[in-house]
């Protein structure tokens, strides 16, 4: 299943990309997200940078039909390899599950601000409700990079912190 968001920050593109390579920011992500757990590990590699968050969260809401495969609460490790301040490679893992989500981020002008771009193919291996379960973890995703957008713009909005 092919998975698209957008989300838009009033800020040119190398602020957005600079609150994205920010671990505070990241964790008050993960805390405005009610995660359970989160690891974030940003390692800058010359012009780029690697993301790392490995974080435990709740999974309420999620069918009944679904709860065997996504479970009461949910692991997932997201990667993002930034090559430079304008894209990234995107995976995200879920250890232990049959899915496999991976992709990119972008960041482009728009206007004054910001256009930043997340496209995922989200694909879970399992018979006959695969696809169903797919349609949940792009929700899922939806979810959380709707509250990363709310948390931007208030980390914007205060300066950045």
């Amino acid at each position: 299943m092919q998975f698209r968001t957008e989300m838009r920050y009033p800020v040119p593109p190398a602020a957005v990309y600079a609150m994205l390579a920010d671990p505070g920011f990241r964790e008050q992500v993960c805390v405005d997200q009610d995660v359970i757990s989160a690891d974030v590990d940003i390692t800058s590699n010359g012009t780029g940078l690697s993301v790392r968050i490995d974080q435990v969260q709740p999974t309420q809401g999620v069918p009944s039909f679904a709860k065997p495969v996504v479970g009461e609460t949910s692991r997932a490790i997201q990667i993002e390899e930034w090559p430079d301040e304008s894209s990234a490679s995107l995976e995200i893992k879920t250890p232990g599950k049959p899915a496999t989500m991976k992709g990119t981020i972008t960041l482009s002008p728009e206007g004054k601000g910001t256009l930043e771009v997340v496209e995922l193919n989200v694909k879970v291996s399992v018979p006959l409700v695969g696809g169903r379960i797919e349609k949940i973890l792009a929700d899922l995703v939806r979810r959380s990079t709707a509250a990363e957008q709310e948390t931007g713009l208030r980390w914007l909005g205060a300066g950045g912190s």
